[in-house]
């Protein structure tokens, strides 16, 4: 029941969160425009690549990399956790709380619907891959593509319940942003942000290969330039369909706990 009644919800949440970011349209693109960190990169990454390739990559591999990295990005990122932050603060969750549809279903209706103007923003970035050398490098099997498809909607789903997660903390703490900072930090590492993991030293490396951050974006960038491929790039997609399962029901629970003691303290 509650599925099917969230299922004739979602298109009319589709449509009011679709109408709230074009009302917003200004501090919209304002916040994609923060995520140009790896065009930064870029320019230091080819530089070091101008007089020969750095550990694998030349110059051609870096333009692929950083311009694969700022459209999985802007695809794929999320600002739920600041909006949980300020309802639970704020009180302004209990109207939510009072809707018959789970709020993690008008949450994710909200950044859905944002996704279109994303990838309109992404275009231009995914124009410049396919017009530059870069182009060479990209995946073309019909296989990869579907597969980076898939990838790209399992780290939708995982980064946006892992901040779901860090966003339902602040039923326990004043601002779980001091630990969304935190986040960040390792996430701009380990995730492939900053640097193609590759780069990395062999132990942080390690790291990465066993924790969630690289499912977010590092995956689904190197089956898109071709670094990962056929049954290695199948494996690497379970593995981040295993994380993002996991993280929606991690999620569910500690939001479960979290409206308890919102409710016990009478908000």
């Amino acid at each position: 029941m509650t599925l099917r009644r969230t299922a004739r919800a979602m298109p009319a949440l589709l449509r009011i969160g679709f109408a709230e970011t074009v009302a917003y349209r200004a501090e919209f693109v304002i916040w994609m425009l923060t995520t140009t960190m790896p065009l930064v990169m870029l320019g230091l990454w080819t530089s070091v690549a101008a007089e020969a390739p750095f550990r694998g990559f030349g110059q051609r591999d870096f333009v692929a990399y950083y311009l694969a990295t700022l459209i999985v990005r802007n695809v794929t990122s999320s600002w739920v956790v600041w909006q949980i932050n300020e309802e639970i603060r704020q009180g302004n969750l209990s109207m939510r709380l009072l809707r018959p549809i789970h709020p993690f279903a008008s949450y994710a209706a909200t950044h859905l619907s944002a996704v279109p103007l994303r990838t309109l923003i992404a275009i231009p970035m995914a124009v410049v891959l396919l017009v530059t050398s870069a182009r060479d490098v990209l995946a073309t099997s019909p296989v990869d593509l579907a597969l980076f498809g898939v990838s790209l909607i399992g780290a939708w789903v995982l980064t946006f319940f892992v901040l779901v997660t860090i966003g339902t903390l602040a039923f326990w703490v004043d601002r779980s942003m001091g630990l969304f900072d935190v986040y960040m930090g390792v996430f701009a590492v380990l995730s492939g942000y900053l640097i193609p993991l590759a780069l990395l030293p062999g132990w942080m490396q390690d790291v990465a290969a066993h924790a969630p951050f690289r499912y977010m974006l590092s995956v689904p960038v190197e089956i898109l330039i071709g670094r990962l491929h056929g049954a290695d790039a199948a494996w690497q997609v379970v593995t981040q369909l295993a994380w993002a399962t996991a993280a929606v029901l991690g999620a569910r629970a500690l939001w479960k706990v979290g409206v308890r003691r919102y409710e016990a303290y009478g908000a």
